[in-house]
């Protein structure tokens, strides 16, 4: 049977969904010996790097079912999983899937405190960790119990596994949680159907060029992983997962496993964008997807500049050096990207644009009274998929409240254009009204900025009210070589609308560690905000004391002057 077949009979067959996709290529009996998952770390009898076969991924995850089915992990169980290693959460997903249970996974950058608190909401029946995991637990009430080390699953009987379960399409089969920058990260649900509609969508269309071999660089706890690694299985692909996003990893993983695509967060683009990438072999990448929060220009440029592609010409098929960025727009809750657009060294719309909705999706740019505004109107983006979440898990109040007239509001401020392109301008958390019907867009500052100046790596503008008026500071990342004494705050404001630059207070370079990180990389801008508040008031409570005691030294050697 072909690649294209077997894509044809699954996406036709409608009791395929993200729970059973394993189960159903296992049962097709096709290209069970090919290769199909590799892991950057040892798994069983596997080490690092050598890739599972169809055969051996079935064989492996029947191992931990029998083994949760021993710890009495069945249907509707929500059970943890924290760990460092991105295998333990792909296998595990997929154990837990085949007894019908719900795996939670946790990303393994939370702090022990936050995580103990996340899974107290959850009422889970077990928690699934490593060493390190299980030790940023010491002392800490999660209201679940510790389970065996996750990596003991690996030694259950395969042949004690419970046949698969059979899923209908609303049953849950995974938690993953939102980004955390705004507070404690939500738990959203997905199910069955929500997890694959995406990748049922795909399958009817043609592959893309470097899409046969994937390397994700995604969170591996992100729900993101689970469907493309739903996705690979489904198209008989090959993927690699690594447990850590840094751009350095990557490039080396890269250069290792020489993939044709290679698939991550924006954040992890502007990571990579600090190295000089012309000094690494990058020849294999045709594509670059993103998914998550939209890239910005300058990272895209540097990225498009590398790889190369497959191309027609008179001699026949060519490579050419230049590879393709295929854009979006995406989140935990949306379950996959609603928006799309590719970028090459021949495209030139940006400006945060994001393209135009899938197929699938059914999107508007809402008021706040949920009306419907027009062309160039900045307003919310509501959305209607099925590849939507569930919702949140034990948390009805967050669920009800994040719809309207049946859309998802995504909290991302947008506008669209008369030719149906829909730019992404800020997270509404983010924005911040300036009066006279004025608005500051922070994330379309850091676009303008980092156009503009190309010595500028990383950008990071934070709003705050201070005495009832919005001053702003623009935090600026260099790439290497540039001069951090330099003074941009010209070229900075030229570059912002007239409105955001009259707010510019201070345009500083600062270092990495300045910027919080939220555990997917994304800035915490509210907490940078909140430290922004506290530096500048201990600033000004430092000057003022400074003043006086200015002013009482004065006074004091005026008089002894006089005295004398």
């Amino acid at each position: 049977m072909s690649i294209r077949s077997i894509r044809a009979r699954l996406a036709a067959d409608p009791a395929l969904g993200a729970g059973n996709v394993l189960a159903t290529r296992i049962a097709l009996g096709e290209g069970l010996d090919e290769p199909l998952l590799t892991f950057d770390t040892p798994v069983d009898d596997h080490a690092a790097w050598q890739p599972f076969t169809l055969r051996e991924l079935d064989l492996a995850v029947r191992s931990r079912a029998a083994a949760l089915h021993g710890l009495g992990i069945g249907r509707r169980d929500p059970v943890v999983v924290w760990s460092t290693a991105a295998a333990d959460h792909v296998l595990t997903f997929l154990a837990a899937a085949r007894l019908g249970a719900i795996p939670a996974l946790l990303n393994p950058n939370l702090d022990g405190e936050k995580a103990a608190l996340y899974i107290q909401r959850l009422r889970a029946v077990g928690i699934l960790t490593d060493a390190e995991h299980r030790e940023r637990l010491a002392g800490r009430d999660a209201g679940a119990p510790l389970l065996p080390d996750i990596a003991s699953l690996g030694l259950g009987d395969p042949a004690q596994a419970p046949e698969p379960y059979r899923h209908w399409g609303g049953d849950p089969v995974a938690i993953t949680h939102s980004s955390g920058t705004t507070g404690l990260p939500k738990a959203v649900v997905h199910s069955h159907d929500s997890l694959y509609a995406a990748i049922r969508y795909r399958l009817a269309l043609p592959r893309p060029q470097g899409s046969e071999r994937m390397l994700s660089a995604l969170p591996a706890p992100h729900a993101a992983t689970l469907i493309i690694s739903n996705l690979v299985m489904s198209q008989h692909a090959q993927l690699a997962v690594l447990s850590s996003q840094t751009g350095a990893g990557v490039l080396d993983a890269i250069e290792r496993w020489q993939p044709g695509g290679v698939i991550g967060f924006a954040a992890t683009w502007a990571d990579l964008a600090r190295h000089d990438l012309s000094e690494r072999q990058l020849d294999s990448v045709a594509l670059w997807w993103n998914t998550g929060d939209c890239a910005h220009e300058a990272h895209i440029r540097r990225l498009i500049a590398t790889g190369s592609r497959e191309s027609v010409s008179r001699e026949g098929r060519v490579r050419e050096p230049g590879s393709v960025f295929v854009d979006g727009l995406g989140s935990t809750e949306m379950g996959h990207s609603h928006f799309f657009i590719s970028h090459s060294k021949d495209s030139n719309r940006y400006g945060r644009c994001v393209g135009r909705p899938h197929a699938f999706v059914d999107c508007a740019v809402l008021a706040p009274d949920g009306s419907e505004l027009g062309p160039h109107e900045v307003g919310e983006l509501g959305t209607k998929s099925p590849t939507l979440a569930l919702g949140y898990w034990n948390d009805s109040v967050t669920t009800y409240r994040t719809r309207v007239r049946g859309y998802f509001l995504t909290g991302d401020l947008m506008y669209r254009d008369e030719e149906g392109y829909y730019y992404h301008v800020d997270r509404a958390v983010d924005s911040v009204d300036l009066g006279g019907g004025h608005r500051l867009f922070t994330s379309m500052s850091e676009e303008r900025v980092l156009a503009a100046c190309p010595d500028v790596l990383d950008c990071t503008v934070v709003a705050v009210r201070e005495d009832g008026a919005v001053v702003t500071d623009v935090l600026l990342q260099l790439v290497p070589g540039a001069d951090p004494e330099a003074d941009r705050t010209k070229e900075v404001t030229a570059a912002l609308e007239e409105h955001t630059a009259a707010t510019v207070r201070r345009v500083l370079v600062v270092p990495d560690e300045r910027i919080p990180l939220g555990p997917t990389g994304k800035v915490r801008k509210i907490l940078l905000r909140e430290q922004h508040l506290a530096e500048s008031a201990a600033a000004s409570a430092a000057l003022a004391g400074s003043t006086a005691g200015a002013a009482s030294t004065a006074g004091t050697g005026s008089t002894a002057g006089a005295a004398e």
